[in-house]
C-alpha cells in the first residue's frame, strides 16, 4: 500500500510503500522506496525491502545532508537518493512507530504508537542512526509528532504536550498541557497542526476503518476541532464540527495562515467545515459548510490560488477535489477509482500537478 510521495531535486520524486497482508497472517511486514518518473509513475530505482515488523503507515523525508530516512514498524532507515540502503536501526519497543519529526538541528525523534502503551519518544542520531535520548511519556499516543524549533508536540490519548529539546536531551514542558478529553466521551485525538499561534488537532479518532471512514465512528457524539495557544495551554477551545452523533477522523484539520481559515470534517458523516480565525480575539466564525463530502485524507493547500485538495469518496470509489478555501466551491474534480478510501498523504508535484496516496494506488493529478 501506498504512504506518500516527498519530493528532491526538481524531477525528483520518492515513493512509500508498506505490505499488508503478512499482518493478518501476524507476520512482520516490510516498507519499500522508489524513485518514480514524475509523469508516468514508473519505477526508475528501487530500495530493498526494508523490514518492519508490525504494520503502520510509516513516514519518509529527505535531511538537509540529502539523505533519506524512513521510519516503518519499528524500524528506521537511511537511504541514498538512487534507494540504496546505508543503515538500519531497529528501535527497542516492538511496536509501530508512525513516522517522525525532524528538529531543526536535524535530529529526528519518532514514537511508537499506541492507545494503551505510554508514548517513547526517541531522539536519533541522522549520521549515526544510533539512539541518543528516550523520554516516557505520561500517556499512550496515536497521533503523529509535530513540532516547530526544536520543540516538539505530542497529542496523547487524553492531554496534548510539548517537548523542549535542550542540552542534549528533550525536557518536558510542565506549564503547557491541556486535557482535551475532560470528563467527555470523547476519543483520542489525531495530529496536530502549528499555526497562527495555536495548535489544531481533532478529536474522535477511534474508528473502524476498513476500506472508507464513513459511518466508521466508535463513539456516539460529534467529532471536534480543538484549538489551543501556543503561549498559553489555559487558552483553549473545542468546536463541533458536523454536530452529528458517531463523528470521526483519523487525520489533522487544514490551517490557511495567510487567510486565516481553519478547515474541520467529520469523515464518518461526510461533512466539512470551515472557521475564519481572528488572532486577535482568538475567536472562530463560522465561514461556510459542505455536506455529502467523504473527505478522509490529509489535504494540501495551494497558498497563491487560494486552493485547496481533499477526497470524496463517493459510489465506490475515491475521487480528488479541488475546492475554493474561502467559498468551498468546487473548481475540479477526477476520479482515481480504487475500492479504499484515501487517509494518508499526498504532495505537490513539480509540474501544476499533484500525487495521491490512495492506500492501494498512487495517482498523478494535473491541470
Amino acid at each position: 500500500m501506498s504512504t506518500m510521495t516527498v519530493l528532491g531535486a526538481p524531477g525528483e520524486v520518492f515513493l512509500l510503500t508498506h505490505s499488508v497482508l503478512r499482518s493478518h497472517l501476524k507476520l512482520s511486514t516490510s516498507a519499500r522506496v522508489e524513485r518514480i518518473d514524475p509523469e508516468t509513475l514508473a519505477p526508475l530505482a528501487r530500495s530493498p525491502q526494508l523490514p518492519g515488523g508490525p504494520m503502520w503507515p510509516g513516514g519518509m523525508a529527505i535531511h538537509a545532508n540529502g539523505d533519506l530516512y524512513i521510519v516503518y514498524g519499528r524500524y528506521a532507515h537511511r537511504l541514498d537518493r538512487q534507494c540504496r540502503l546505508k543503515a538500519s536501526l531497529r528501535l527497542p519497543l516492538n511496536l509501530a512507530h508512525n513516522s517522525f519529526v525532524i528538529l531543526d538541528n536535524g535530529l529526528i525523534v519518532t514514537k511508537n504508537l499506541s492507545d494503551s502503551v505510554p508514548a517513547r519518544l526517541l531522539v536519533i542520531d541522522p549520521d549515526t542512526l544510533s539512539i541518543i535520548s528516550t523520554i516516557d511519556c505520561p500517556e499512550p499516543s496515536i497521533a503523529r509528532l509535530s513540532a516547530v524549533g526544536s520543540t516538539v508536540y505530542l497529542v496523547g490519548v487524553r492531554s496534548i504536550f510539548r517537548y523542549h529539546w535542550v542540552r542534549g536531551t528533550l525536557v518536558r514542558d510542565e506549564d503547557w498541557c491541556h486535557n482535551y478529553v475532560g470528563s467527555t466521551a470523547q476519543s483520542y485525538g489525531w495530529d496536530v497542526v502549528l499555526a497562527l499561534g495555536q495548535a489544531w488537532f481533532m478529536d474522535n479518532g477511534r474508528h473502524r476503518y476498513q476500506t472508507s471512514m464513513i459511518g466508521r465512528g466508535v463513539v456516539q457524539t460529534p467529532n471536534r476541532l480543538i484549538r489551543v495557544a501556543l503561549d498559553d495551554a489555559q487558552d483553549h477551545d473545542a468546536m463541533a464540527i458536523s454536530g452529528v452523533d458517531g463523528g470521526s477522523i483519523t487525520n489533522p484539520p487544514l490551517v490557511d495562515t495567510d487567510r486565516g481559515i481553519v478547515i474541520g470534517f467529520d469523515s464518518a458523516n461526510r461533512v466539512m467545515r470551515a472557521w475564519s480565525f481572528d488572532p486577535a480575539t482568538r475567536a472562530l466564525t463560522e465561514r461556510w459548510r459542505k455536506t455529502g463530502i467523504g473527505c478522509a485524507s490529509h489535504m494540501i493547500l495551494l497558498p497563491r490560488s487560494g486552493q485547496m485538495i481533499t477526497n470524496d469518496y463517493r459510489r465506490g470509489g475515491e475521487e480528488v477535489v479541488f475546492l475554493n478555501i474561502e467559498t468551498g466551491a468546487e473548481t475540479g474534480r477526477v476520479r482515481i477509482g480504487g475500492i479504499t478510501q484515501g487517509v494518508v498523504f499526498p504532495s505537490v508535484g513539480w509540474n501544476n500537478d499533484v500525487y495521491w496516496c490512495s492506500m492501494r494506488r498512487v495517482a498523478r493529478i494535473f491541470c
